[in-house]
C-alpha cells in the first residue's frame, strides 16, 4: 500500500486536550450515557426548537412483551385458518416466535421470506423456516435488484406484523412436510386476513386488557419522561390508529400509577387523537370528530357507536379526546408549523416515511430492537476486526495477483529460452499461491461473517445491516428517521434543549 510523503502529511492543529482542570470537579467513572440508552442522530435536531412532540401508541409508548404477543397473534390464526377449512393437524403447529426481524420481504407466490441489502438484492432466504442456499437463492431471483413494490411481496416493517411471518413460515414447513399441496399466495392472504379479523372482532384487545401486565412492558422512566418535556414548555399529542377504548385502558395502565405527577393520563396531553386511520392521516385524511364520554362498548372490536362522536368545530382543545382528522386539519386548528413538529413512532411506513413525505415535521424512530443489537455490537468486536483485516488484506492479494498475471503476460514466449521457461514457470507458481491465498481468504472471510451475524440473530443477522453495508431496513431507517431510539424514554437522558448531531459521512475514498 502506497504511503503519505512526509511532505505530502497533513499538519495536526495545535488542540488542547480535554483534561481535568485543577480545583474543579471532576465527572466520575462511567457517567457516559450506556450506548443502550442513548438517542441517535442522522440528521441535526435541535430540541430546542420543537414546540409539539407527537407519539403513536402502539410499539412506541407501550412496549410490547413480543413473545407473549406474537404467541398469541399465531393462535387466534391458527383457529380461524381451521375454520377456513386448512388441516386440524395445525392445531399442534410448531413455530418459533424469534425467526422473523423487521426489514423482511415475504414472497407470496414462493412462499419465501427474504432479506434484502441496501441494494435490493436477496442476501438471505428461507423457504417456510428452511434455510435456501446461494444456489436456490441465485436461480430464483438473478442477483437482480428486486423490485418488491409489487403485489408479490410483502414488507415487513412493523413489530406488529412480525406475526405474520411467524405465522405463515411455520404453516408453508408444516404443510410442505406433510406433502399437502396448497397455494403459497392463497396461503398469505388467509394468514393476514385471520390476523385481521382476530383484530376487528375484539379478540386480541379483549386477551391483552384483561391481561395487560402478561403482554405490557411498563417502562417505569416513562412518566417522568414525559414530565419532563411538558415542563420544558413543549406541548404532547398522541396520535394513534387504536381505538379509544383500548387506548385508555393502555396508556392508563402505563402511566396511572402510585406517586404519579398527574390525576389521569390524558393530563400528560394537550391533544389525543385516536382511530387515526394512519397513513391515510398523512394525506387526505379523514373529517375530525370528538369523542363523547361513555362507557366501554361491549364490542372490544367496535371503533364508534351511534351517538359516540360528533363533528368538531373550531380549534382542537386540550381535555378533548379526538378521532380521524388530518396532518393539514391538525397544523390549521393548532396554528403550528410542521418543522416545530416531532413525531415519535415505530413505523416506517405509517409513521416515519409518510410525516416526511408529506410534511416538515421532524422525525424520531423507536427501534425496540436495539438493546439486543447493541449487545451484539460489543459481543462481536473481535469478529469485526478479523473481518475488517480481512476486508483490507483482499485488495492487497489482489493487487499482487495482477502484478503477477501481467508480469507473466509480458514475459517473451520462447519455448527455446531455459531461463524464460523457468521464469514462466516461478511466476505461474506465485500466481496459484497468490489464488490459494485469496481462495482461504474468502473462505475465512465468510466463515467470520457467519459467526458474526448469528451473534446478532440466529437467523437474519443484524437488522439495520447486511454485511458491510445497510440493509433496507436500515437505508429506510437512515433516510427517513431524524433521530432513533430504542424507547421513548432514551429522551430523558438530554435536556429538553439538546442539540442531536449527525456522524460525518464518508465516501470510500475517505476512509
Amino acid at each position: 500500500m502506497s504511503r503519505i510523503a512526509d511532505s505530502e502529511a497533513p499538519t495536526a492543529p495545535n488542540l488542547q486536550l480535554y483534561l481535568p482542570l485543577p480545583g474543579h470537579l471532576e465527572p466520575p467513572k462511567g457517567h457516559s450515557i450506556p450506548r443502550k440508552d442513548r438517542v441517535f442522530a442522522n440528521r441535526n435536531l435541535h430540541l430546542a426548537e420543537i414546540d409539539w412532540v407527537g407519539f403513536d401508541m402502539d410499539y412506541t409508548l407501550a412496549i410490547y412483551e413480543q413473545h407473549a404477543m406474537d404467541t398469541l397473534s399465531v393462535r387466534l390464526t391458527v383457529e380461524r385458518l381451521i375454520k377456513r377449512g386448512y388441516p386440524e393437524r395445525l392445531k399442534n403447529l410448531a413455530f418459533d416466535t424469534n425467526f422473523p426481524i423487521r426489514g423482511l420481504l415475504v414472497d407470496k407466490d414462493q412462499g419465501n421470506i427474504l432479506k434484502l441489502d441496501r441494494h435490493k438484492q436477496v442476501a438471505k432466504g428461507f423457504h417456510g423456516t428452511r434455510l435456501l442456499s446461494q444456489e436456490e437463492i441465485d436461480t430464483l431471483y438473478h442477483k437482480n435488484k428486486l423490485l418488491y413494490q409489487t403485489d408479490r411481496y410483502h414488507w415487513i416493517d412493523t413489530l406488529f406484523a412480525l406475526c405474520e411471518v411467524t405465522s405463515y413460515a411455520s404453516i408453508v414447513t408444516a404443510l410442505t412436510d406433510a406433502g399437502i399441496e396448497f397455494d403459497p399466495r392463497q396461503l398469505f392472504v388467509d394468514v393476514r386476513t385471520s390476523i385481521d379479523e382476530a383484530h376487528h372482532d375484539g379478540s386480541v384487545y379483549r386477551e391483552v386488557t384483561q391481561n395487560l401486565d402478561r403482554y405490557l412492558d411498563r417502562d417505569p422512566l416513562l412518566p417522568a419522561t414525559l414530565h419532563k418535556l411538558r415542563s420544558s414548555g413543549k406541548k404532547l399529542f398522541i396520535l394513534t390508529n387504536s381505538p379509544w377504548h383500548y387506548t385508555n385502558a393502555i396508556m392508563s395502565y402505563l402511566l396511572e400509577e402510585s406517586g404519579s405527577r398527574y390525576p389521569h393520563w390524558r393530563n400528560y396531553f394537550d391533544i389525543i387523537i385516536c382511530s387515526a386511520k394512519k397513513p391515510l392521516w398523512f394525506g387526505d385524511g379523514t373529517p375530525f370528530a370528538e369523542r363523547l364520554p361513555s362507557l366501554p362498548p361491549p364490542d372490544w372490536g367496535q371503533v364508534s357507536e351511534p351517538g359516540q362522536t360528533r363533528e368538531v368545530e373550531g380549534p382542537l382543545e386540550r381535555g378533548h379526546v379526538y378521532e380521524g382528522g388530518s396532518l393539514a386539519e391538525f397544523e390549521k386548528r393548532l396554528g403550528i408549523g410542521g418543522h416545530k413538529v416531532l413525531y415519535v413512532g415505530d413505523h416506517i411506513y405509517g409513521d416515519i416515511l409518510r410525516s416526511k413525505k408529506d410534511s416538515t415535521w421532524r422525525t424520531a424512530l423507536v427501534i425496540q430492537e436495539l438493546d439486543r443489537e447493541v449487545e451484539a455490537l460489543k459481543a462481536t468486536v473481535d469478529l469485526r476486526a478479523r473481518r475488517r483485516q480481512l476486508y483490507e488484506l483482499r485488495p492487497l492479494y489482489e493487487d499482487d495477483l495482477r502484478y503477477y498475471q501481467k508480469l507473466l503476460k509480458e514475459l517473451p514466449k520462447d519455448p527455446e529460452n531455459e531461463h524464460d521457461r523457468q521464469k514462466r514457470a516461478q511466476i505461474k507458481a506465485e500466481i496459484e499461491r497468490q489464488k490459494l491465498a485469496l481462495a482461504e481468504l474468502e473462505a475465512e472471510y465468510t466463515k467470520v461473517s457467519k459467526e458474526h451475524d448469528r451473534v446478532f440473530h440466529e437467523y437474519f443477522g443484524p437488522l439495520l445491516k447486511e454485511m458491510n453495508g445497510l440493509s433496507v431496513f436500515g437505508q429506510q431507517v437512515e433516510t427517513y428517521a431524524d433521530i432513533y431510539m430504542r424507547r421513548v424514554s432514551s429522551l430523558n437522558n438530554y435536556p429538553p434543549t439538546q442539540f442531536f448531531r449527525s456522524p460525518h459521512d464518508l465516501l470510500p475514498h475517505e476512509i
